[in-house]
């Protein structure tokens, strides 16, 4: 196929899902022809199924007409009993505009719509939850906010998917204030509730305060500045956030409204300069943009630091160079160890605010959520094993119901 290379790459770790043994060794991959990865998606890779046949003319009769008008009447006279007489209440909108889909950036709603279909496939088999991808043919917030909320009778809550920085900011802001119903930016939150489990993991196995690390974000769109607000709320203070400028600091003219409101509340250091100055005597870096780091940089951390370098498919810095300087290292790989994967988090956020009756993803039940994947862990925690596998069947669970626990309904 045009553009496509012959054969991909992947990492083997789906193949047992049952393992959650940790190995200190790469874990080994399996090569894919991509004319298999193309037929496993032809056609979309989604369907909906029914909860009961229509087998017969008295099935027919009781699912559709003239059955089904005797519902409709009666959630016309008490809308309250959609919750109950139509799946709306459960139902999860995947929403993109396809402005920053993946690594592959602005590739538009049709391109984008695989992944959204993915999203749907992860809801399903790691939270229980029915949802619908929807992409849409605008960049324009308003019209974008406007969408969603002359949808609001069709869906119980809204994932919002790859929209770029700033937009994300204020569209998912918007969103919030108008719907009665859990709204979240996955690559805002998701990300940053599993930077927080990580986090907890290293610094557990490696016997340190938390929340005494010095603390570096490079990048400072949707996720960065996801990370940094998740780590502040826990007690984090010395955080240090980058952008391509270099660090984000309040004497700054040129930061766009979140990132100057996100430098009134981080680097109490009061650095200034690039990457270089702000990585000098860190505790841990987090890399959440496309940008290298050069392992020069990486040695000048503080001993026996902590590397999550994030960015797919390549990371900020190669994980078998970081290691010659950190002990602990994570990417977003499935290929490495401690995978920092945002499926550990959304499908259970989701499920735990729908099953408490949540009308707002609060921070606290971010924290929550983060709390619950490292517990997750267990006995098993270790250098290279500091969240579980995306695989792990507890952690959905773990997550919804410590989300539906702090949402305090």
């Amino acid at each position: 196929m045009p553009g496509c290379s012959n054969l991909t790459r992947v990492s083997n770790s789906a193949v047992d899902s049952s393992s959650e043994t940790p190995s200190d060794a790469r874990t080994p991959q399996v090569v894919i022809d991509d004319a298999e990865i193309f037929a496993a998606h032809e056609g979309g890779k989604l369907s909906i199924d029914l909860k009961t046949p229509l087998d017969t003319q008295r099935a027919l009769s009781i699912a559709y007409t003239p059955g089904v008008a005797q519902v409709s009447r009666a959630i016309a006279a008490d809308r309250t009993l959609a919750a109950k007489y139509t799946w709306a209440n459960r139902l999860v909108a995947v929403i993109s505009d396809g402005s920053a889909v993946l690594g592959l950036g602005d590739i538009g709603p049709a391109a984008s719509l695989p992944v959204m279909e993915g999203k749907s496939a992860l809801f399903k088999t790691f939270g229980g939850l029915d949802s619908i991808p929807i992409v849409l043919d605008t960049k324009d917030p308003d019209e974008i906010v406007e969408t969603i909320i002359r949808l609001r009778p069709t869906f119980g809550a809204v994932n919002l998917e790859d929209i770029s920085a700033p937009r994300c900011f204020e569209i998912e802001r918007r969103v919030i204030e108008a719907l009665d119903c859990p709204v979240m930016h996955d690559d805002q939150h998701g990300t940053a509730i599993v930077v927080l489990a990580a986090l907890m993991g290293a610094t557990k196995v490696l016997d340190r305060d938390m929340h005494t690390q010095k603390v570096v974000i490079s990048g400072a769109g949707a996720a960065g500045v996801a990370c940094a607000n998740i780590l502040l709320a826990k007690g984090i203070s010395d955080v240090t956030v980058l952008d391509s400028k270099g660090v984000v600091h309040t004497d700054r003219d040129d930061l766009n409204p979140f990132k100057a409101e996100l430098a009134t509340r981080s680097n109490p250091r009061a650095l200034r300069g690039g990457i270089a100055e702000a990585l000098a005597g860190a505790d841990v870096f987090m890399g959440v943009s496309a940008g290298l780091v050069p392992e020069e940089l990486i040695a000048t951390m503080a001993p026996g630091g902590i590397v999550m370098a994030m960015s797919n498919p390549d990371p900020e810095i190669h994980p078998d160079v970081a290691r010659k300087y950190a002990a602990v290292v994570a990417t977003g790989r499935s290929d490495f160890p401690n995978q920092i994967n945002n499926v550990l988090a959304f499908p259970g956020v989701f499920r735990g605010a729908l099953d408490a009756g949540a009308r707002r993803i609060t921070e606290k039940m971010k924290v929550a959520a983060a709390e619950a994947i490292f517990s997750v862990v267990g006995d098993d925690l270790a250098v290279d094993h500091i969240v579980p596998s995306a695989l792990n069947p507890r952690v959905g669970p773990a997550v919804a119901a410590a989300v539906a626990e702090a949402s305090g309904v």
